[in-house]
């Protein structure tokens, strides 16, 4: 009996089931020489209410060196709203979070682990595991290595899960939910005509990472306006509440979101995503308290109407910072002085509507950036001397993209 099955149709089966939309041999018969993968996830159908996006799942790209556009290799389909992901020191696992609220009973969202080929870039699932808290937002490898760490931001929670040595992830060692005294939904120190409202109904987590000597891990509550700072019990895997500062509370309504540490780890930069401010602290490395220096706005003092700062990232010389403005569509591009304080050098159009993450290839020669509502990622030649952005005018489909991760393949 001849089948009916068409050839789409088997294709859209073997989808649904979670294989890679380019096969096995496929990949396989690609030129094996070093090429720079970009991986780049976002949200699916599936997501938390209100989330839902055009996103199939985590696609997988080649990066042309010379110019920076990206080459479609393969979709993975076996993933719901992987809105964040991040991929170990040594480039043999990626863990990506799922941003939903039902993967059990209580309401969590969840983490999958893939192992990575670091010839092919090819990626195989390792297991998936609850993240300790619904809609996660944002995940980070403790700096030992032993530990994924994960924002919850509707569960208001920083999940720690164990990181096995086969790359798998174990149950929680630790759930964190923080309380507070209900915030104001916006900043007093906001842009002239913001109608943007960050959500203050409770804590919402948005990020959480070490410090990059390992000895602190810091969140921060965009719901709460703080900036959490806690000690990791590498044995038990339990976080302790930093005696010294055990936590920082920021303007008022300006809902922290995310942070990043220049290299020598003594200044902090945290960003406010409802007043789209940047606050330059020192951080001592000895004690884990934050002393804010400086407070900065990522948009010209000519702008008027709504923004919502999103993603904040140092360039590898680290003399320049840059802020991905939502609503706005600008990228924001900062001095770094000898001193750690910050000078706004440009604010350019991005190309596309609502800009999230942004990320640097391996090279540090291209920052890309990923424009949720207009399923698209875009990308900047870097200057390396002057911080400068130059629009390649490279558009790559992706929809609702929000993360990115890149790897050099072996």
């Amino acid at each position: 009996m001849k089948s009916n099955l068409t050839r789409r149709a088997v294709i859209a089966g073997l989808a649904m089931a979670g294989v890679p939309t380019v096969t096995r041999r496929a990949l396989a018969e690609l030129p094996q020489r070093s090429r720079t993968i970009c991986y780049i996830g976002g949200y699916t159908q599936h997501g938390p209410p209100g989330g839902a996006g055009n996103g199939q799942g985590i696609s997988v790209f080649e990066m042309n060196p010379d110019n920076g556009s990206l080459s479609a290799l393969m979709t993975y389909v076996d993933i719901a709203s992987p809105s964040f992901f991040v991929i170990s020191a040594d480039s043999r696992f990626l863990y990506a979070l799922s941003e939903i609220d039902d993967f059990n009973d209580n309401h969590e969202g969840c983490v999958t682990s893939f192992s990575v080929n670091r010839k092919s870039g090819e990626l195989t699932k390792i297991n998936v595991m609850r993240s300790g808290g619904a809609v996660p937002a944002h995940l980070s490898i403790h700096h030992s290595g032993k530990y994924v760490m994960v924002a919850n931001y509707m569960g208001g929670s920083v999940g720690i899960l164990p990181i096995k040595p086969d790359g798998s992830l174990g149950d929680p060692t630790d759930v964190v939910k923080n309380t507070g005294p209900r915030m104001p939904d916006r900043a007093s120190d906001n842009p002239p005509g913001n109608f943007a409202i960050s959500d203050h109904s409770g804590s919402h987590v948005h990020m959480v990472a070490s410090d990059p000597s390992g000895r602190f891990v810091l969140a921060c509550d965009a719901g709460l306006d703080r900036v959490y700072v806690w000690t990791l019990d590498l044995h038990t895997g339990r976080l302790v509440p930093n005696a010294k500062m055990p936590f920082i509370t920021m303007t008022p309504g300006s809902a922290p979101r995310h942070f990043a540490f220049n290299e020598k780890g003594n200044m902090i930069y945290i960003l406010g995503e409802q007043d789209s401010k940047v606050v330059a602290a020192a951080f001592n490395a000895q004690t884990g308290e934050i002393v804010p220096q400086q407070t900065v706005s990522t948009v010209t003092p000519h702008f008027r109407g709504s923004t919502l700062a999103a993603g904040i990232l140092l360039s590898p010389n680290g003399r320049y910072l840059y802020v991905s403005n939502r609503l706005g569509d600008s990228l924001a591009s900062f001095h770094v002085n000898d001193d750690g304080t910050l000078n706004l050098v440009d604010e350019i159009w991005m190309h596309a509507d609502y800009g999230r993450s942004m990320m640097f290839d391996p090279s540090g020669s291209f920052l890309f950036c990923a424009n949720q509502r207009s399923d698209s990622v875009t990308s900047f030649r870097v200057n390396a001397a002057t911080g400068e952005l130059q629009f390649t005018w490279n558009f790559t489909p992706v929809g609702s993209p929000t993360t990115f991760a890149f790897m050099n393949t072996i």
